[in-house]
């Protein structure tokens, strides 16, 4: 299957490796190839220039946001939450129309620690808030941007590196989520996260839940930073 990761960060470059892996065409979009190449310097989150990845993995290829939609028949956004709507509404309506877009962006909004009224400080900086809580998602608002694409929720409440190699915390025994309102695309996502290994994958039902879903990026931190960073998972015991 020809898929199109979207972003150069390191949880694109997770799902990049992973799906080219398995046999799938890989092409990775980014706002601008030529900068993104020439970057000599780590990203925000000490994530090193994708050249050198790029040259490690020569089966992938880099293109533009739109070209890399183009070229995909589902769709991985992992592009950062406070652009991503922008991003995505940017393209060429034909790039996105009737394909499966899985986002696992975060809303998140960074702060310096004179910004935030009642700061959460972390070992990193301050952490961002949620630019969308309760009543609206992420997810939810790239779906009504873009009406005539499949959005489904999914691989958010994990890290990525987590995400396309379950079996590597707790021998894979815990629990993945997707949710959408394309009952088509859900199975999609279904199909790549089951491909990665995953044996408990719950169905959460409708856009809305993203909302649920997003809002758990703050706990799952909590955790994160309780274990010292180590990879976590979350089962559902019914």
């Amino acid at each position: 299957m020809k898929i199109a990761i979207l972003g150069t960060g390191a949880g694109a470059r997770c799902h990049a490796t992973a799906l080219a892996g398995l046999g799938h065409d890989v092409t990775v979009g980014t706002r601008d190839p030529g900068a993104t190449l020439a970057r000599t310097e780590p990203d925000m989150m000490g994530t090193p220039p994708f050249a050198g990845f790029l040259a490690d993995h020569p089966g992938l290829a880099l293109a533009t946001f739109a070209d890399a939609a183009a070229a995909g028949e589902v769709v991985v956004n992992g592009i950062d939450g406070a652009n991503a709507v922008a991003a995505l509404t940017a393209l060429p309506g034909p790039a996105l129309a009737g394909k499966t877009l899985i986002d696992y962006a975060v809303p998140y909004v960074y702060q310096q620690e004179g910004d935030a009224e009642h700061p959460w400080p972390t070992p990193w900086g301050v952490m961002p808030r949620l630019a969308t809580l309760d009543t609206d998602s992420l997810a939810e608002q790239i779906q009504r941007a873009l009406p005539a694409t499949k959005v489904v929720k999914a691989f958010v409440t994990q890290e990525q590196q987590t995400v396309v190699a379950p079996n590597t915390v707790g021998s894979g025994d815990h629990t993945m989520f997707v949710a959408g309102d394309h009952p088509d695309a859900k199975e999609t996502a279904t199909a790549l996260l089951r491909a990665y290994g995953w044996r408990d994958i719950l169905d959460l039902g409708s856009l809305h839940a993203a909302r649920g879903m997003e809002m758990y990026a703050h706990f799952h931190m909590a955790v994160n930073l309780a274990l010292g960073g180590r990879p976590f998972g979350v089962k559902i015991v019914r």
